[in-house]
This record gives structure tokens, sequence and C-alpha cells, in this order.
């Protein structure tokens, strides 16, 4: 395979004045079809390089050739675990591990400022860049189903039907973080077990107090991302109206905010969690995963309601048997109406 040799190959940091070589990146190989629309607007990525709340990594050969690029998201000053995206492997460049080796130099240029982890979403329509993150240490903590519109392109797809997608989702562990209680419902009390023991995360799974008890109302924010057409719906405080509250929400949000898909983050941290799951399920509402979420301060069960969407095992490729395992519980755990 003809291509540029390992010891040929360098990394480095995008200068904040070098946001149209991420814009130029993402055109050669999405198009105009990339899902974040931010990243073909080279001011507002200069920006984000600039303040610190992007950090853009690119391996090249030493004559300048561009060959991979990753990059990684805060939310806010003193997040200690960061979102990593906008990963483009260039074809000179495939099959030969940059991609491993871009997000190694990430990740250790993150473990070097004290971040705990890296987490990502990760295309689930061919097994590459898989491959490439459990090759880096990551390891999969869920399944959004549906999570990709069918508007974006990728030319490493093993199948080009134009349909929505999923993404598998990887956490990257850089530190240990701080011990803690993790209140999942008894039904998904083992598999949430099971992916905080691979991952080698220190949540550790707990039962609420018999005299736990869920105030009235819910408290909780929703974010549309237009680009996507989905809805997230994060509960800071989950109450005993909270069913109600949902059923609510996502109406509008499939009947009138165009929505294909709504997920819904529950606090891990909260052994009211724990006690609304199975309200939440009544109305077709199943299983993601587990995921770190700013506005939850910690981690959330995630769950998924799909409209309009169908799923099987076919459409989702995975790279691993705990991938595989975990896959299984999640399209196991949806409404029949959303399997194909």
């Amino acid at each position: 395979m003809h291509g540029p040799a390992a010891d040929e190959i360098v990394f480095r940091l995008l200068r904040p004045e070098e946001g149209g070589v991420l814009v130029s990146l993402i055109e050669t190989v999405y198009g105009d079809s990339y899902d974040v629309r931010w990243v073909y607007d080279v001011d507002e990525v200069c920006a984000r390089l600039a303040d610190g709340r992007y950090v853009s990594v690119v391996a090249e050969t030493r004559a300048g050739e561009l060959l991979c690029h990753m990059g990684m998201s805060l939310s806010a000053a003193g997040d200690v675990v960061a979102h990593s995206g906008q990963a483009v492997t260039l074809p000179a460049a495939r099959g030969r591990h940059v991609f491993t080796r871009t997000k190694r130099f990430l990740s250790d240029w993150a473990r070097e400022r004290g971040l705990c982890g890296m987490y990502a979403e990760v295309t689930a329509v061919h097994p590459y860049s898989q491959k490439a993150d459990l090759a880096a240490g990551a390891h999969e903590t869920g399944f959004l189903l549906g999570w990709i519109p069918a508007s974006v392109s990728n030319d490493a797809a093993l199948d080009r039907r134009r349909r929505r997608r999923s993404a598998a989702f990887f956490y990257t562990k850089l530190a240990d973080g701080t011990p803690r209680s993790v209140y999942a419902p008894e039904r998904h009390l083992p598999v949430v077990a099971r992916t905080l023991q691979v991952c080698d995360l220190r949540g550790a799974p707990a039962r609420p107090p018999a005299d736990a008890a869920l105030p009235a109302r819910s408290v909780l924010h929703v974010d549309v991302d237009r680009d996507h057409a989905i809805g997230l719906v994060t509960v800071t405080a989950p109450g005993a109206d909270l069913a109600d509250v949902v059923r609510a929400e996502r109406h509008h949000l499939f009947r009138r905010g165009g929505a294909d898909a709504v997920y819904l983050d529950l606090p891990l941290d909260d052994p009211a969690t724990a006690l609304v799951a199975d309200h939440l399920e009544e109305l077709g509402v199943s299983y993601a995963g587990i995921f770190p979420n700013h506005r939850a301060d910690g981690d959330v069960l995630r769950m998924q309601s799909l409209h309009r969407v169908r799923v099987t095992a076919d459409d989702v490729v995975v790279a691993s048997d705990h991938g595989r395992d975990l896959l299984d519980y999640v399209l196991g755990d949806l409404p029949a109406g959303s399997r194909g």
C-alpha cells in the first residue's frame, strides 16, 4: 500500500488563524452534507480555536500534505470531559492507522491538561472509525439509533441508501473520576454494571434508599438540534409528573418541531432516576446507554424514542464483542414499532 511512512508523519495543533484548514477538510470528504454547520464557517472555527472552546489536531507529512484531523470541544471552562469529533481521514492515509495515532496525540494533550475523558459519537455505517477508537483505548457505552441525518454522505459507508443512520457512543478514559453511586433502573442495572466495568469507570451500581420519594414536579431542559432533526430532553430532577411532561414534549418535538428522534437524559447520581423508568418505558422510550451530559453535571442514563425511523441489526455495524452485546441489548429494548 502506497502512502507516507510512519516516521514521515507529524502531528500538531492548528493555530487560531488556521480555521480554513478544517473547513477545507470537511468540504473535501463530506461536501456540504456534514451535519455540524459551524465547521463551514471559517471565522467561527477560528474564534473557537482562539478562545479554547475547540482544539484541533492534524496529521500531515513533513512536506505539509494533510492526512487526518480530529477536533475536541469543551462546553465550558473547567470541564473535565471533552467531546471529540470532526474525525476526517483522507484517502491517502486510510488503512495506515493514522487516525489512531492522531487520537492518541489528542488524548495525550488532553490528559496532560487534567481532563478525565473524551466522548464521541462514531458512525455505525462502517467499522473503520470504531476500530480506530478501540485501538486508541476507547469503549462503547451506548448506541444512538437514528442519530445521523439521511442528508449526511459518507464515502466509506457499506450501505449507500439514503436514510437516517445510527452512531456508536465511545468513551476514552484519560484519568480516574470521583467515586460515585449510579442509580440505574433495576431492569437496566446489569447492562449498566457491565458498561462501567468495561470502561473502568468509578461509578458503583446502587439501588435507591427504601424511603426515596419523587418530588411532585420535574426539572428539565429541552434542546432542539435542527441540523440533526433531533430533540434532547435533559432532566436534572426527575419528578412524579415526568411521564406526562415527556409525553407532551415528545408530541411537540415530533409534530411541530420536525424531530425524527428524541433522546432523554436522566441523572444517574439521583436515586429518583431508578424510580421513573418504568413509567417512561410505557411511552415507548427505550435504553440507549450511559453518556456524559454537562447540563446534568455528570453521567446520565440516555433513553431514546424514534419517530418514522425503523432500525434493524443489519443497519448498525459494530467492531467489538462488547459492542455487539450492547447493541443487542439496545435493539432488544426497542418497542416493536421501531424495529425493522
